[in-house]
């Protein structure tokens, strides 16, 4: 065998090589986004099954403020949709809509003293409080994950094989500008 054969076959093989460790990096950051997601969906779920028990609470207050609630219902099935359709753009919208109904269920809750003072009420609002928490912390997992995937999927030489076994750019989970906004507290006070 000749010294350029030698050459040429050490070559291949080093391509060989860097083209099967590219490929598996970019298979585990795939995953790494499904496990994220799925991470998203367990709590999304957990708060899927708590909210319609804090609305039977305030329900059972009669002069609790209907229209909250029925925007509370809305925006939950919005999510509930787009949670099982794994449509991320259609979930941070549906999150702002449902996270800004939960405000407004708090705010409002503060002009019920009974209502604060029911146990159960008190319960499910911390629970929801910190599957909130948990879902933000999840979010922020999730986007890491995808930032990383995608800049990778970007980045030559990987976006040959990228492109090749078709590894594409996935979104973001974001959210309005309205739940990135600073919060009004006057607003949420008023009487």
């Amino acid at each position: 065998m000749s010294i350029s054969s030698a050459v040429l076959l050490a070559l291949i093989v080093l391509l060989l090589i860097y083209a099967i460790v590219a490929y598996n990096g970019l298979v585990q950051l795939k995953h790494n986004v499904a496990r994220a997601w799925a991470n998203i969906d367990v709590l999304l779920k957990q708060r899927h099954d708590e909210l319609p028990k804090l609305v039977e609470v305030c329900r059972q207050y009669k002069q609790f403020e209907q229209a909250t609630l029925a925007r509370v219902t809305e925006a939950r099935a919005r999510v509930a949709a787009a949670r099982e359709n794994h449509d991320v753009p259609a979930l941070g919208a549906a999150e702002s809509l449902l996270r800004a109904g939960l405000g407004q269920i708090f705010a409002v809750a503060e002009a019920y003293p009974e209502l604060k003072a029911n146990e159960h009420f008190m319960q499910l609002q911390s629970r929801i409080t910190a599957l909130e928490n948990g879902i933000a912390d999840r979010r922020e997992l999730y986007n890491e994950s995808v930032n990383v995937h995608n800049v990778r999927v970007e980045q030559f030489p990987d976006l040959i094989l990228a492109r090749l076994f078709q590894f594409n750019v996935l979104p973001l989970l974001e959210f309005s500008s309205a739940e990135k906004a600073d919060v009004d507290l006057k607003a949420l006070f008023r009487d």
